[in-house]
């Protein structure tokens, strides 16, 4: 598509050796976005290159503030009017590209949530709290910031809201040991965010926390209609809550 065509949009991708995803992740949004910029944090797996290959403005931090910090630093790149957040394990369908394209051509509202679906190791979720994942994206880039948080950032925008229709595809975990990985990079991130607000916890909270964890995803959010892997999700977040309050207890942060 001539970048005549292309909607006035700047499309921003945090990366950390993600060499199996960032080129797939940039063709789904190639064919709209004015602008690509890809924040890359000293990958060593050649993440860089081939997102530049792909057609990304590529910026590299040797250092790594936390999501929140971090997701600003990449929007500090955009020179569009507006910006689409994505991580680089979604992908945007054509469905959802057209609704994106009626949203900033129609211009009604200052930011737009949409749907997302995600896939745990080949298994799409319907259940355990993960669908319909609703996540603020899309949203005008003078209207719109992240929140400083470590983990589960959020993106703060003055002016109303509005919802799109189709999903946004989440790849989250392909192989079982990105499982652990990400266990551990949010249990460490939640721990010290918690220190630093100074908060204290008893020796029985990360075991309190834990079980909860797992009975509200497996319970309460259903996950056992999503038999095996609700409750390998559940499994999950029970060992990520357990780990952030255990570290927490120990001053491992």
């Amino acid at each position: 598509m001539p970048d005549t065509q292309r909607l006035p949009i700047s499309v921003t991708i945090l990366t950390r050796n993600e060499r199996h995803n960032i080129a797939e992740c940039i063709a789904s949004v190639k064919p709209f976005a004015a602008q690509i910029v890809v924040l890359d944090s000293a990958s060593t797996d050649g993440t860089a290159d081939i997102a530049r290959d792909a057609g990304a403005e590529v910026h590299i931090t040797p250092d790594w503030p936390g999501f929140g910090p971090q997701k600003n630093r990449a929007l500090s790149h955009a020179t569009q009017p507006w910006v689409l957040s994505l991580d680089a394990d979604e992908r945007v369908t054509p469905e959802l590209a057209a609704d994106i394209a009626a949203a900033i051509m129609g211009a009604m509202h200052s930011g737009y949530r949409m749907p997302r679906l995600s896939q745990f190791l080949g298994h799409w979720v319907k259940h355990c709290g993960w669908y319909p994942d609703y996540v603020l994206r899309l949203f005008r880039r003078d209207a719109g910031r992240f929140s400083d948080n470590l983990v589960h950032e959020r993106v703060i925008v003055d002016g109303e809201i509005g919802t799109l229709a189709h999903h946004l595809l989440h790849y989250s975990y392909t192989e079982a040991r990105q499982v652990e990985d990400k266990v551990q990079r949010y249990a460490q991130a939640g721990a010290k965010e918690m220190a630093l607000r100074g908060k204290r916890v008893s020796p029985l909270k990360p075991w309190i926390n834990g079980g909860w964890a797992f009975v509200r995803t497996y319970v309460l959010r259903r996950g056992f209609l999503d038999g095996a892997t609700g409750v390998a999700i559940a499994r999950m977040n029970a060992r990520s809550a357990f780990l952030k309050y255990a570290l927490l207890r120990r001053g491992e942060v």
